[in-house]
């Protein structure tokens, strides 16, 4: 997928290539991480999931929209998962971000339960 990444603070525009699972850009073949840190909306919404499900093993947000803020993926690991289908692990996701969810346009949720 090709999207076009604006790093904020510098206000360059670069035609990217988005490297999922690394929140990382490919521009002419070099792979550079475009921001440094993570943006305001990452951080609201791992706060919010951090206290959702206080005994999650691994959680990760990223902004794939981008860094405007509309659309995120979340991939979250918690032993709070355990006896329950895909779909209902999202829905406890879903409920726990819908505040968040109102002003997105798209959110990407991948769960799973730790390995013993």
């Amino acid at each position: 997928m090709q999207t076009m990444l604006a790093c904020k603070g510098t206000g360059a525009v670069v035609a990217a290539l988005r490297i999922l699972f690394r929140n990382q850009a490919a521009v002419r073949g070099q792979a550079w991480r475009c921001l440094s840190t993570q943006t305001d909306g990452e951080v609201r919404i791992a706060k919010v999931l951090k206290e959702k499900f206080p005994l999650a093993s691994s959680l990760k947000v990223v902004d794939i929209s981008g860094g405007c803020g509309a659309m995120y993926e979340v991939h979250i690991e918690s032993s709070e998962f355990t006896g329950k289908r895909t779909v209902q692990q999202h829905q406890l996701v879903n409920q726990a971000l819908k505040d968040e969810i109102q002003g997105m346009h798209g959110l990407r949720i991948f769960t799973d339960i730790p390995k013993q």
